[in-house]
């Protein structure tokens, strides 16, 4: 089990850079299709990939 971690690493890599960008464009951006700031913080951190991928997909105002 020792060197199984070192799968994880491009996972946990992705998760993170997933996870900043979404939060940098929730902090950035004043307009979401549904619900507002507070919401898209609270999922996006508490849900991680998952939240952040739902950002991208219901969140995000189309025309910025």
């Amino acid at each position: 089990m020792g060197d199984n971690w070192i799968l994880f690493v491009p996972l946990i890599v992705i998760e993170l850079g997933v996870t900043v960008t979404a939060l940098i464009h929730v902090l950035t951006h004043d307009r979401y299709r549904f619900g507002n700031k507070g919401i898209w913080l609270t999922i996006v951190l508490l849900f991680q990939l998952i939240g952040s991928i739902v950002y991208f997909v219901l969140g995000k105002e189309d025309n910025e």
